[in-house]
């Protein structure tokens, strides 16, 4: 078991450590060549050798320092002392790392080769499909690697571990309900104070509660057992579910028949997907500078410097509450600016589709989470409260 936790956790850094070099070395290796290309075309008599070897060597010294001087230490220091960064598990500090030691250099040396192109009317590279197949695939390796490394790699799902950071949209939220009925009003009494006997007044007063226990507005629902008028927004709901360990997908809808293989359902399996898909309006946008006219102009800027910002978003949790604010401040509410101006002016290099998200997101956040609060939109109030 001990050989086995070794080989897990070898693999994990290995991954780590490749998604941050290798990333790095084919970006800086295609800016040399982009500026090679340049001086043999501004003195022809020149060999754009030198200048070749020197980026690829100021690259190789960058990822040798960074690992000897951050990423090494950090490790060291999460692995041995455990409480020192973690703290309660509100953040991810090698997510954060990886952003700003290598998401970071790449974004900027592929702005970089953009302005070097377009000031020596030259187009010779765009980086076709570059940064969104290998740098973004890259973060969302790191993603994956960080939310399974806690979990088994072997055995069925009931048997990951409790600290498995895997999100899930199965259980939204679990109540501790009391199983059987107790068998005397004494232990009824001793259990649950409502279920005391009660006097014929107290029972027509108790009747009428429950007859005018009503569902409100913003998910509140007054009067319900357990409730006591808890709210439920979009993002709380998400946390929550997020956040509950016992995750295991156990359906009440089992099928037990002879195709009871096609409701095959694991979280660890579906966490690939999940991360997949959380990247999927990133991928979108960082897909659309990799237009010729688009890379050739000064909307790679944006582009790029908003893409970055909303990569930022891997540093949070996955069950934590601020990821619901940080997907709208960070990537649908720029996004959804930077695709209306796209469209205007090039038209749609863009798809319409992702638009309409962003434009969603946007008022769906503001209106449950805020517009719901306020006491003309919460109609059942006016009339009973």
């Amino acid at each position: 078991m001990g050989s086995g936790r070794t080989l897990k956790f070898a693999l994990c850094e290995v991954l780590q450590f490749a998604g941050m070099c290798v990333p790095l070395f084919v970006v800086m290796q295609r800016f040399a060549i982009i500026v090679a290309k340049v001086k043999s075309v501004r003195q022809p008599t020149t060999d754009g050798g030198a200048a070749y070897w020197l980026i690829v060597a100021s690259s190789i010294a960058y990822v040798t320092s960074t690992a000897l001087l951050v990423w090494v230490p950090l490790k060291y220091m999460l692995f041995v002392k455990k409480k020192f960064l973690v703290g309660k598990r509100k953040w991810r500090p090698v997510a954060l790392v990886y952003v700003i030691l290598s998401t970071l250099p790449c974004f900027a040396f592929l702005i970089a080769s953009s302005e070097v192109q377009i000031r020596n009317n030259l187009k010779h590279d765009t980086f076709t499909e570059l940064p969104v197949s290998l740098v973004l695939f890259c973060l969302i390796c790191i993603d994956i690697v960080e939310r399974i490394r806690h979990c088994r790699l072997t055995g069925q799902a009931n048997d990951l571990e409790r600290d498995a950071d895997i999100p899930t949209t199965v259980l939204t939220n679990v109540e501790q309900v009391a199983s059987g009925t107790p068998a005397t009003p004494a232990a009824a009494a001793a259990t649950d104070p409502a279920a005391a006997p009660t006097t014929p007044g107290q029972q027509s007063e108790k009747d009428q509660n429950s007859a005018g226990s009503r569902s409100e507005a913003n998910g509140i629902v007054s009067g319900f057992p357990g409730n006591q008028g808890r709210q439920f927004s979009i993002s709380g709901m998400s946390s929550r579910s997020a956040s509950m360990t016992a995750q295991y997908h156990v359906s009440p809808y089992a099928y037990t028949g002879p195709l009871r293989f096609l409701c095959a359902s694991d979280a660890r399996a579906e966490m690939f997907v999940e991360s997949f898909l959380f990247w999927m309006d990133t991928v979108e946008m960082v897909r659309s500078a990799g237009h010729p006219a688009l890379f050739f102009s000064g909307w790679v800027f944006p582009i790029y410097i908003f893409s970055y910002l909303s990569c930022l978003r891997l540093v949070a949790m996955p069950h934590s509450p601020l990821l619901s604010s940080l997907g709208v401040a960070l990537q649908d509410l720029p996004f959804l600016f930077i695709r209306i101006g796209l469209i205007a002016f090039f038209g749609f290099i863009t798809p319409l589709l992702y638009l309409m998200k962003n434009l969603l997101v946007c008022l769906a956040f503001i209106y449950f989470n805020f517009m719901t609060k306020l006491r003309i939109f919460n109609t059942e109030r006016m009339f009973f409260g």
